[in-house]
């Protein structure tokens, strides 16, 4: 038997705990294991409509359920074929048709899709221009622009555009990337980095999807501006889907060519608002559930009248109340919630309390601040670094931009790398989440 059939047959008793008897006997019964590809297990049916299914409702749960196995695969793929060899041949129809090289940009979390995104007033418009993009990439809305203050979900909607794609669509390929990361891959290119520049120019020009985020950060970079507005023009010529974010629509990006800004403005603008108070509680609930956390109607309204506009805020308030529920063992009240969050939330506080974290991690492990914001790439050193971006975003919930500055100036894909690397490991590593709980603990206790 091969390893992946091993698998397979390891995680169904798993999956047929967490989804209904017909659910199981209609669908996950007639999956057929035939392959390992790119760390993902796939799966295989005759029916297109079970395949669609399979990756929507069904996904979290299958992914769940590999995890538990402790295998190194937690992620799968479906495709439509009667057997391996039909899928074999699928497969090689398919890499005929595609590029053989398979781009990789930022790190892409699992957890952004449109089911988790909350729908309000402030954002329809937006969820459905880029669910419409989502399901026909190309056909619409190309470029899709999408700009707003921060913290208010345009990360979070650029990648539930990229993960729905990927599980409705795999053949597709699909790159998202930050500006930032764009412009010094651009930059390492030139001067004989790790890509070449036909290397940098055949990632990001080879792809069916390019979502780029915080686009303003072009500004005033000539160079850097002139290659995006050939990568723009080389993947629009070729129908393939762009969709951008900014904090500010396209005429107020200072010193942005003509050229570029014309060409933003001519696909769809939309810009997302604040979330209005019923937004705010729905989501408040949704992240509560989320959390295993019921919470009386009553409190989250409270929360979110007091709240600032931007979702980053709110829902970084709401765990930092359920941290305290549970490290002080009392039911979520209006009096704990202002118990919790009785602090001030300015700017030089939230500074201040950054670095309190990263002294409590280096009093921990026994480190210094110089070793944890400096380049060491030691284990000693960047465990502790990599928590340290895990505790500031969990507990402060900062723009990951700010975190990263924080941290000796690191950029944004090695941010989410680290705190997605510390989110995962402390779910199989007991002795690192206790030494996260203890140091959350004697923050809290301060």
């Amino acid at each position: 038997m091969e390893s992946y059939e091993i698998l397979w047959d390891t995680a169904l008793p798993e999956i047929e705990k967490t989804v209904s008897s017909i659910a199981f006997a209609t669908y996950i019964s007639q999956l057929q294991p035939v392959d390992v590809d790119n760390n993902k297990i796939v799966l295989i049916t005759e029916s297109k409509i079970f395949a669609d299914t399979v990756r929507g409702n069904l996904h979290d749960k299958i992914v769940s359920a590999l995890k538990i196995c402790n295998s190194e695969i937690n992620d799968f793929v479906v495709y439509v074929a009667k057997d391996k060899e039909d899928y074999l041949r699928v497969l090689t129809e398919e890499k005929s048709l595609k590029p053989s090289v398979i781009s990789q940009g930022s790190p892409i979390n699992n957890k952004f899709t449109f089911e988790s995104f909350v729908v309000g007033d402030s954002n329809r418009f937006i969820y459905a221009a880029a669910k419409a993009v989502a399901e026909n990439p190309g056909d619409s809305y190309n470029p899709l622009f999408i700009y707003g203050g921060t913290g208010l979900g345009k990360t979070h909607i650029l990648m539930a555009i990229a993960n729905y794609i990927r599980y409705h669509s795999p053949s597709l390929n699909v790159l998202y990337s930050t500006c930032e990361a764009f412009t010094n891959q651009m930059i390492d290119s030139l001067s004989k980095g790790k890509l070449t520049p036909a290397d940098f120019r055949e990632k990001y020009r080879n792809v069916d999807v390019l979502l780029i985020d915080d686009v303003q950060f072009l500004a005033k970079k000539q160079g850097v501006q002139t290659e995006f507005f050939h990568t723009f023009n080389e993947l629009v010529m070729q129908n393939k889907q762009i969709v951008l974010t900014s904090d500010r629509p396209p005429k107020e990006i200072e010193v942005l060519e003509d050229r570029l800004r014309t060409r933003f403005e001519g696909g769809l603008l939309a810009d997302v608002q604040p979330p209005d108070l019923e937004t705010k509680v729905a989501i408040l609930r949704k992240k509560s559930e989320e959390q295993k956390c019921l919470i009386d109607i009553k409190v989250l309204t409270y929360i979110a009248e007091t709240s600032e506009g931007d979702i980053r805020s709110l829902i970084g308030r709401l765990t930092k109340v359920i941290f305290a529920s549970k490290l002080h063992e009392k039911p979520i009240t209006i009096e704990l919630v202002n118990e919790a969050l009785k602090e001030s939330i300015g700017e030089e506080q939230e500074e201040l309390q950054a670095d309190d974290i990263i002294k409590c991690v280096c009093d921990f492990y026994k480190v210094s601040k110089t070793d944890i914001i400096g380049k060491k790439k030691n284990k000693e050193f960047v465990e502790p670094r990599q928590i340290c971006v895990y505790l500031i975003n969990d507990m402060m919930n900062l723009p990951l931009v700010k975190i990263g500055q924080l941290l000796g100036g690191r950029d944004h894909a090695t941010v989410i790398y680290s705190r997605d690397k510390v989110t995962e490991q402390i779910k199989t590593d007991k002795k690192l989440a206790v030494e996260i709980n203890d140091i959350k603990n004697m923050l809290l206790k301060k």
